[in-house]
């Protein structure tokens, strides 16, 4: 490994069915294409057994594909005024079938993979029921800019694949997120070159997301950031 290139804890976690609720729509479960950053660092904080865990200066990169995608049904729960029952409804979910996302670390790898290994609350991909398989390694990446292909990255002009609002951190009383704006493409054929981008072995990009850490979603003079 020369000066230049960095080491990364490379994670592949794996799921037979997801579902990722947009919450730019009510009254519906419209899943998004792929897991928003703060599904991800969720399942970090999890691992690590709480956000106080958690180094506020945490950064990944994801890629992720799915190979189908579907409908089905679930039981919805509506909520009512204090005190008043509520009639239980069946509601269709989308959902992703052969759901795998890729992740890379590039700090602390020695923690993350002890972490990982040995989570404390266990891991998950979307719901609470969706556990996920796991495999870990390490990888070398190399400075120079890659394929955008599955990588979700943070918009730029000439990025392929669907824009997308997607939550990048939530405050620690869930009142306040910060949202971005990515693209991810969901066939994972963009062979558009990705600014700014490491590389992985396969040429496919490595771009670290923006901080997910709850302390992310608070102005830097104190105030909060955007309304949810």
């Amino acid at each position: 490994m020369t000066e230049d290139n960095r080491a990364a804890l490379c994670v592949t976690l794996t799921a037979p069915v997801v579902s990722f609720r947009n919450h730019l729509y009510s009254g519906v479960q419209v899943t998004l294409p792929c897991p928003a950053p703060t599904t991800v660092g969720g399942l970090l904080a999890a691992a690590a057994g709480g956000w106080d865990r958690v180094d506020p200066g945490l950064r990944f990169a994801m890629a992720f594909h799915a190979a189908g995608t579907g409908v089905d049904l679930e039981t919805y729960h509506p909520l009512g005024a204090a005190g008043k029952t509520t009639t239980p409804a069946p509601r269709t979910r989308e959902f992703l079938a052969g759901a795998t996302l890729t992740l890379w670390l590039v700090d602390e790898i020695d923690l993350w993979r002890h972490r990982l290994r040995r989570p404390v609350w266990p891991i998950r991909l979307g719901r609470s029921q969706d556990l996920v398989g796991i495999r870990i390694g390490t990888t070398t990446l190399r400075p120079r800019e890659g394929e955008q292909r599955s990588a979700v990255v943070p918009a730029f002009p000439k990025a392929g694949g669907t824009l997308l609002r997607l939550p990048t951190a939530v405050a620690p009383g869930r009142d306040r997120t910060r949202w971005g704006d990515y693209r991810h493409d969901a066939v994972g054929r963009s062979h558009v070159i990705v600014p700014d981008s490491l590389t992985g072995p396969d040429g496919e990009a490595v771009v670290l997301l923006p901080h997910v850490h709850p302390r992310a979603a608070l102005g830097s003079n104190g105030g909060i950031g955007e309304r949810a």
